[in-house]
């Protein structure tokens, strides 16, 4: 599909929808994940004032996660050029885009729309480390949220450590994995997921009672970072304001979703072998994610050398292939091609 045409179907959904619309995709493809980050906020504004004040701003999202307080702040920015702000889930909005979407006055969503709990994990710079096979290099293990606060929970419930002098023992256990001051991150990122998530959900309601039960279901009650809230469960169980669009604006949802899914490759698994062929060195360009309105379009894009080295192990007789890599240029760039 062509640019023009991809515009088309951007101006289709603004018609339909009676807003203007603002695409932001961080792409998934395994090997060149990106995530929602601070670093967006110039791109954003600049779209923002392009477009100028609207009564309705739709925001066309597909993301796996990201920094917590970059998506509160995004929502923020939003409303600042809008009397009424939503959101449009083609596929996957994940983790902290589920929050940018509570952040919504209404929720579009398609039969394959996805929302999860707002459980992130933290990387302290204190937080345990592990060696990966074959890197001789410590990296540090993310912590998970929820992990933690289960682990104390399988002391209790499954184990039945009721006492002060068990409970002691078991906390003093984690603490000898897990440096007190990670602990104390976990916890107060904890916190800070439910302050930001009921603030940004009396956009929805005022009723105090059904955003204390959304806040308690997506930070406490769904047990893992991983599960999957279908848009009945969000509509159904949560009572968020979802909308369901008929199959012809649907179709043109998804459409527009493929688009953007074809750009930034988000179906191939990158790898350097097939890339090279029969190169041995060669220099790739690496679309990794999307803000767009009708009028303007910025990606973030990675270019980087990837070389093949193939080296012999003194105790086998087969090479072993392995590659290099060294990034060349990174960041958010204005485009007009694609």
């Amino acid at each position: 599909m062509t640019k023009a045409e991809r515009l088309k179907l951007i101006n289709d959904i603004e018609s339909e929808r009676d807003s203007k619309l603002l695409v932001y995709i961080t792409g998934d493809r395994r090997g060149l994940e990106t995530k929602i980050a601070t670093d967006i906020f110039p791109i954003f504004h600049k779209h923002l004032m392009e477009i100028g004040h609207q009564n309705k701003i739709d925001l066309f999202l597909y993301s796996t996660g990201g920094i917590t307080i970059a998506g509160y702040a995004l929502v923020n920015l939003i409303r600042e050029f809008c009397d009424e702000f939503n959101v449009i889930v083609p596929f996957k909005a994940l983790s902290c885009a589920t929050l940018i979407a509570l952040g919504a006055n209404e929720i579009v969503m398609t039969p394959m729309g996805q929302l999860s709990p707002v459980d992130p994990s933290i990387q302290h710079p204190l937080g345990p480390t592990f060696h990966p096979p074959g890197s001789p290099i410590q990296q540090i293990t993310p912590v998970n949220v929820e992990d933690v606060n289960s682990f104390i929970d399988l002391a209790k419930s499954e184990f039945g450590l009721k006492k002060e002098d068990s409970l002691k023992t078991v906390f003093e256990k984690l603490v000898e994995k897990i440096h007190p001051l990670t602990l104390g991150a976990v916890q107060r990122s904890r916190m800070e997921i439910s302050f930001l998530a009921e603030k940004l959900l009396k956009y929805h309601w005022s009723h105090q009672e059904k955003v204390d039960k959304v806040v308690q279901t997506l930070v406490r009650e769904r047990f893992s970072h991983n599960y999957i809230i279908s848009r009945r469960e969000a509509e159904e169980e949560l009572g968020l304001n979802i909308i369901k669009p008929e199959k012809e604006f649907t179709d043109k949802i998804i459409n527009l979703f493929n688009q953007y899914s074809n750009i930034l490759k988000l179906d191939t698994v990158y790898n350097p072998e097939a890339l090279l062929g029969n190169s041995d060195k060669n220099i790739f360009t690496f679309y990794r994610g999307i803000i767009e309105t009708n009028s303007l379009l910025h990606v973030y894009k990675t270019k980087k050398e990837v070389r093949r080295v193939i080296s012999n192990h003194p105790n086998t007789f087969i090479p072993i292939i392995g590659y290099q890599e060294k990034i060349v240029e990174e960041g958010w760039f204005e485009e007009t091609e694609i």
